[in-house]
């Protein structure tokens, strides 16, 4: 069995990768993506973090979160917003997939694949590269041809605290879109 070693840092920012059981479309609801935004604001009530960047797609996100300093528990921070998005949308009308007999023995439900992708951010490079990796994604997965287009993304804010160019990565209006290279050889984050 793999042994998966997380790295706690009090007060560390991190990027993590969180997918829906079976690459489920669950994000292309209104009801999802709601459940989702009470998840997270609930658990920061009680969990304080700050969320500099976040993009939702169908069937996965990806978001920063920083923690208050004296703290390294992310791992319950995800555990919450997990478990509150399951109930939220479940007792919403939603759909879970199927899952075995084990894993509904030991309480999960067919919302969400059990593990998640995290990355400690090292330095500012590091998040520099990881907001450009959020907000380009939707791009990335042809949903959108440019970042602005995708509505379901930290890109707007962004855009107005004046951190990218509202043409940042775009193609419209005849311009020409580099591609994207984040400077990481893993593209198991999806």
């Amino acid at each position: 069995m793999p042994e998966y070693r997380r790295w706690y840092l009090e007060g560390g920012t991190y990027f993590f990768t969180l997918v829906t059981a079976d690459r489920a479309l669950l994000f292309r609801q209104d009801v999802a993506r709601a459940a989702l935004r009470d998840s997270i604001s609930a658990c920061a009530q009680n969990h304080p973090f700050v969320v500099p960047a976040i993009v939702l797609l169908y069937d996965h996100l990806h978001l920063i979160l920083s923690l208050p300093s004296g703290d390294d528990d992310f791992s319950t921070r995800l555990a919450s917003i997990k478990a509150n998005f399951t109930r939220k949308y479940l007792s919403a009308g939603g759909e879970e997939q199927s899952i075995s007999e084990s894993r509904y023995r030991r309480g999960n439900r067919g919302v969400w694949q059990r593990r998640f992708y995290e990355h400690l951010i090292r330095d500012m490079d590091d998040l520099h590269r990881h907001l450009d990796y959020i907000h380009y994604n939707p791009v990335k997965h042809g949903l959108v041809r440019c970042p602005h287009a995708w509505e379901h993304s930290s890109f707007h804010r962004a855009v107005e605290r004046m951190d990218y160019e509202p043409a940042w990565g775009c193609c419209c209006g005849g311009r020409v879109a580099t591609p994207m290279e984040f400077g990481w050889a893993n593209d198991d984050m999806e």
